[in-house]
């Protein structure tokens, strides 16, 4: 049995639109977005003990281990594979902000439960392996699927689609927005008209809106900010229910000027569009 595994990349991932259309009884909020995976992010480290026990082995400022979603994941991959499997030492290279809209701790997971899929050899499919990562979040199924996608429902119902291989200008406002505080918003509009996957495919460049900006700007003014001043390049909007905005750009050369240009009181980074998952065995069942 293999006993390490190294560096796992755990990919951000940007809502290219994001609409809310309705609201389930039990509170959920019924979404439409689709999901661009992008090639920056977390990557991870494995390493197989000779006992039971799961150990994030790196400090994550802000995240006590035993709520950390990577350990919760191990943990409930562990039950599913019985008494016998061991436990995992689990290290952290952290990029991706806490609050970013980003999907960093969802991807962490989805990364975890892939990787350790592997080590112990659980031989869990990947629906199978989706079905757990529900329980962790609405978010960590996408990355699990393992390609960009359009999803409806709570975020879980996802269909593959193709999307423009873009570069990115990231910005991050250098302020953590609490998902719960946008959706438990009096001013969040909760009624967009419902898009249809054809739609999106046949006109993807500054395709819908984000139906969180509007909440997640006034609550958070540097987010507003970002979101100004990027939209002087192209059509910036915010990813997720922020902190982050973006801009798409045909060519890298291009994102490279707009980077240059962003103001130092803001970490910003590109990042290029892919198409799938980069671990290798994502994808098998």
């Amino acid at each position: 049995m293999t006993r390490t595994l190294n560096n796992c990349p755990a990919p951000a991932k940007l809502n290219l639109f994001l609409h809310v259309t309705g609201r389930r009884a039990d509170g959920y909020h019924l979404l439409q977005t689709v999901f661009q995976l992008i090639d920056f992010g977390d990557t991870l480290h494995f390493e197989l003990r000779d006992d039971e026990v799961i150990r994030r082995t790196t400090e994550v400022a802000g995240i006590a281990e035993e709520s950390d979603l990577i350990v919760r994941a191990a943990k409930l991959l562990q039950s599913v594979g019985g008494r016998k499997t061991p436990g995992a030492n689990i290290a952290i290279e952290k990029r991706l902000p806490m609050g970013g809209g980003l999907g960093g701790g969802s991807s962490d997971a989805a990364t975890t439960l892939l990787a350790l899929n592997h080590l112990w050899q659980t031989r869990l499919t990947r629906e199978e392996l989706m079905a757990i990562g529900l329980q962790l979040g609405a978010d960590v199924p996408f990355f699990l699927f393992g390609r960009n996608a359009f999803a409806e429902g709570v975020g879980e119902a996802l269909t593959a689609v193709d999307t423009q291989q873009h570069w990115f200008v990231v910005i991050e406002p250098g302020v953590a927005v609490p998902t719960p505080t946008i959706f438990t918003s009096p001013e969040l509009t909760r009624n967009t008209k419902p898009v249809r996957m054809t739609d999106f495919s046949a006109a993807p460049h500054c395709f819908g809106k984000n139906d969180l900006q509007v909440v997640a700007a006034k609550l958070f003014p540097p987010v507003a900010e970002a979101i100004e001043w990027l939209k002087n390049y192209g059509d910036a909007r915010m990813t997720g229910s922020g902190a982050c905005v973006f801009c798409p750009f045909e060519h890298e050369h291009l994102a490279d000027t707009v980077l240059q240009a962003v103001p130092s009181r803001w970490k910003a980074w590109k990042a290029k569009a892919i198409a799938d998952h980069p671990l290798a065995f994502s994808h098998r069942s």
